[in-house]
């Protein structure tokens, strides 16, 4: 899983690492948990999966 990004961050590993950010905040957002920390939570997925897509410009993973 990825933990942090950086700017040399391999898109080789880009659709495997998309996959999982994507179910990770699929589950988080069908949880209904509205708390702080949730929405946080789903801020940094949602971060993580628009710096790959636009690292490794792949349009169809940007929300």
């Amino acid at each position: 899983m990825v933990d942090q990004l950086e700017s040399n961050y391999d898109c080789s590993n880009a659709s495997d690492d998309l996959h999982q950010l994507k179910q990770q905040l699929a589950s988080l957002t069908s949880s209904g948990n509205s708390s702080q920390e949730s929405q946080e939570e789903i801020n940094r997925l949602e971060n993580q999966i628009n710096f790959i897509a636009n690292k490794c410009d792949i349009p169809s993973a940007k929300q």
